[in-house]
């Protein structure tokens, strides 16, 4: 009997928990821009938001750089919307223009996208750590 109560409470337990989408929190790596620099992006929580910061820059030789967009927020504001998915704003630093934006996590992938005055992009990050 005992045996029985246990799955059944086990059961029922894993019922109420909620599904778990993708976790998004970490760093991802941002495609190469014009330059071919890539950047490293941690992903947190930014109150009851998520928010991504710059903490590296690489050339297109895998040197690591410095540049004025380290330590640049890029991602605020984002919320979940369903299924993995967020919509917040996203700042596009050759731009100088933060946008409202969205993003989709799919296993070790991060799709960010936007539009601006009607001309809509996407990227694709991949997960670091």
């Amino acid at each position: 009997m005992k045996i029985a109560f246990g799955a059944v409470l086990f059961g029922a337990t894993m019922l109420a928990l909620p599904v778990q989408a993708d976790v998004v929190h970490g760093v991802w790596q941002t495609q190469p821009d014009d330059k071919g620099q890539i950047g490293h992006v941690r992903i947190s929580d930014c109150g009851a938001a998520l928010c991504g910061t710059i903490v590296r820059a690489y050339d297109k030789t895998g040197n690591e750089i410095t540049t004025k967009n380290v330590g640049k927020q890029i991602v605020s504001k984002m919320t979940p919307t369903a299924g993995g998915a967020y919509e917040g704003r996203v700042l596009v630093p050759k731009f100088n223009r933060s946008l409202n934006g969205k993003m989709e996590v799919k296993g070790k992938r991060l799709k960010i996208s936007g539009c601006l005055l009607g001309i809509c992009n996407s990227r694709t990050w991949i997960r670091v750590n």
